[in-house]
């Protein structure tokens, strides 16, 4: 989401716009970029460590090209700081001030950073929930006081999940309130029930988002109210080809996906 939001400024201003993205993200992703004029690099998906990871390699490319500039949106606190400063505001003046919850999932951690933060200035009460997907290692760190392991396994969901704390989740770690392991069977029966009786065409990270919101609103208890932010649905033809094929096993259930049982 991010590099499509560069793209489309970059094409209005005149800007060459170069992105560098896991060979994991979906073809449509990687068609809009383009399509919006944007020159597409998907590299393979290895560790942060490895000098080979995509954020790497777009550092590379800005140091060897005159007056670039790299975005660095994992670590560039502008990124938190644009959500308290417009995402946190546009959620408390929409409910008019009358919140107590707001959940989502991480990739930079900018959203739930810099959201968390605002509404919680505005209501210390207001609580702060991170949604994590499987292959992540937030809900482990949190869970366990702040102890980082090694990042295992994997995830139908794209651009969220994280194996690290980001500059940008740093500063706002102890404003966390509680996480969420959310399992991909999970996301996936939510991508039918929003489809179903709400009409919503979603990915499986929006999915995600909703089914936090649902766990949270049930630890929190009646009458109170939970605000998420979703994503978009740029890798919902992945999803859909991964799910049509049955490429995917459920490591949650031993019983036969069924996408419309109750």
């Amino acid at each position: 989401n991010t590099g499509i939001g560069l793209a489309h400024v970059c094409r209005a201003k005149g800007y060459n716009c170069v992105i560098y993205m896991p060979n994991t993200q979906s073809q449509e992703k990687i068609n809009l970029l383009r399509m919006l004029g944007a020159e597409v690099y998907p590299v393979p998906a290895v560790a942060y460590e490895d000098p080979e990871n995509y954020n790497h390699q777009a550092a590379r490319h800005a140091q060897n090209t005159p007056n670039a500039v790299w975005t660095n949106q994992f670590d560039n606190i502008a990124n938190r700081r644009a959500h308290y400063e417009t995402t946190g505001p546009e959620i408390w003046d929409q409910t008019n001030g009358e919140i107590d919850g707001f959940t989502c999932s991480t990739g930079t951690g900018g959203t739930l950073a810099g959201t968390t933060r605002f509404l919680k200035e505005k209501n210390p009460k207001i609580k702060s929930f991170l949604a994590d997907p499987p292959g992540s290692v937030l809900f482990s760190y949190f869970k366990s006081g702040g102890k980082l392991i090694e990042r295992t396994g994997s995830s139908i969901t794209e651009g969220i999940g994280q194996g690290r704390i980001t500059s940008n989740l740093q500063p706002d770690v102890d404003l966390i309130d509680d996480t969420l392991h959310i399992s991909d069977e999970k996301s996936i029966e939510m991508v039918y029930r929003l489809l179903d009786e709400e009409g919503l065409y979603m990915g499986a990270s929006s999915a995600l988002n909703v089914v936090a919101a649902v766990e949270m609103a049930k630890i929190l208890g009646p009458d109170f109210k939970v605000s998420f932010r979703s994503n978009s649905a740029s890798e919902s033809t992945e999803l859909w080809d991964l799910l049509n094929n049955q490429l995917w096993n459920f490591t949650d259930s031993d019983t036969e996906f069924d996408p419309h049982k109750e």
